[in-house]
């Protein structure tokens, strides 16, 4: 029986390459194709916070990507047109650059994972034995709250 892809399986699918270009599911994101934005992190902190530009935001669009179309539907109809990340845990932009990268592999990897389709399939008979059978011993809960007229 297949089953959901594993953390191994996942990480597998996508990595950051040190010119912070993306292979996802073994096809090539130039790092060109990366949209970066830059602010404040908010949040407290003091003047270190509130003047440095350490929080980053990482974004592809992946109807402009250059990805195969199923594995592109796939990205797209799991995470929407625009596959966003970000990050601000670290005080360096740089640290923080590297981070939201990272998330938005992890992303991409998760949701490029193809997933076996779901087989329905019949209840057993123990199972509906056990349900009648939940459902006789409520009725008989309910039925011992009535008021008796005698």
């Amino acid at each position: 029986m297949a089953q959901a892809p594993d953390a191994r399986d996942v990480t597998r699918q996508a990595r950051v390459r040190e010119d912070e270009s993306l292979v996802i599911a073994h096809q090539l994101v130039p790092a060109d194709q990366l949209e970066w934005r830059v602010s404040t992190p908010g949040g407290p902190g003091g003047q270190h916070a509130n003047r440095s530009r350490t929080r980053v935001v990482v974004s592809l669009d992946l109807e402009r990507v250059s990805l195969s179309e199923p594995l592109r539907q796939r990205l797209i109809d799991a995470l929407g047109p625009v596959a966003r990340s970000s990050a601000s845990r670290f005080r360096s932009q740089a640290q923080n650059r590297r981070a939201a990268l990272e998330q938005l592999a992890e992303r991409l990897a998760e949701a490029a994972a193809e997933r076996a389709p779901r087989r329905a399939t019949a209840p057993t008979r123990a199972s509906r034995e056990r349900r009648l059978e939940d459902k006789r011993s409520r009725g008989r809960v309910k039925e011992s709250r009535r008021l008796r007229e005698d």
